[in-house]
């Protein structure tokens, strides 16, 4: 059987004086997201931000970054077991878009990484949907909103090595980052290595507060818009409050792959209260 996305499939069946509550049914649209093992924050905000009739549906992945490992051609990747597995799974879910949540594979992988993922993940599915990588989803949003040198915001458990590929994963990509931030997680944190923050539980203690006020003191007068990487960065409750100061675009990692998959979905829903990318 050929297969038939969610908007040509579905067909709602009203019966009178039905009164129905909302069930989050993918009724225009269904969104696979392969996301970290042990972290909460992408299905959470995503589920904040999505519109009506539309749902995501995440597959869980333990490997380590890069999600897709390099082969020796230097051309073309190799799924790591997770990921092939999310795909069978997600393969006979009629999913519009599928995206690899995961801003660490992106910028660990480098330059042509996200196209190289692209290729094995769309053999691995086959031809239902259409799929991306938070990488490109970023990309495409700092593009959208015309933002050439953006104010790189970063989780504080990236260490070093992770930090300077992120700079450098959007230098090559045609961006001037005008200065970044790794986000300083307090005094109770601090004394701890960047790698050590998640396994000792700071992912899930994360406050959006000081997240804010570190964004808006340490903004440079020449960033052109503000980008926070990393998918299991709790963030997108400030995102509009910190547009609304800093007169300039802000974006985020689980906000760009939503905005950019509901694109390659077709779907046109206005979203409000997550930031200006979503009207464009």
């Amino acid at each position: 059987m050929l297969w038939e996305s969610p908007r040509s499939s579905i067909t709602p069946q009203r019966s009178a004086g039905l009164r129905a509550q909302k069930d989050n049914w993918g009724s225009e649209a269904r969104i696979g997201m392969f996301i970290v093992g042990n972290e909460a924050v992408p299905e959470a905000e995503w589920w904040a931000m999505l519109p009506p009739n539309v749902s995501v549906h995440a597959a869980r992945v333990t490997a380590r970054a890069p999600w897709a490992r390099w082969r020796e051609d230097g051309t073309s990747v190799d799924l790591e077991i997770d990921v092939a597995r999310g795909c069978q799974q997600f393969g006979a879910m009629r999913l519009s878009a599928v995206t690899i949540g995961h801003t660490s594979s992106s910028i660990v992988g480098g330059k042509g990484w996200d196209e190289a993922a692209v290729v094995a993940l769309s053999d691995a599915l086959g031809s239902g949907p259409v799929v991306t990588t938070n990488g490109l989803d970023s990309l495409a949003a700092l593009r959208a909103s015309g933002v050439r040198r953006p104010f790189l915001v970063l989780p504080p458990w990236f260490g070093d090595e992770t930090v300077s590929a992120g700079v450098r994963y959007y230098t090559d990509h045609g961006f001037e980052p005008a200065a970044h931030l790794r986000y300083d997680p307090g005094p109770r944190w601090r004394h701890l290595p960047p790698g050590e923050l998640y396994p000792r539980g700071m992912g899930f203690e994360q406050e959006i507060e000081p997240l804010y006020a570190q964004i808006k003191a340490g903004c440079p007068d020449g960033a052109d818009g503000v980008l926070i990487a990393g998918t299991g960065f709790r963030c997108v409750a400030i995102l509009e409050a910190l547009e609304q100061n800093l007169q300039r675009p802000v974006l985020s990692a689980n906000q760009a792959s939503l905005w950019h998959c509901l694109k390659l979905a077709g779907v046109r829903t206005k979203i409000s209260g997550y930031g200006n990318l979503f009207a464009l």
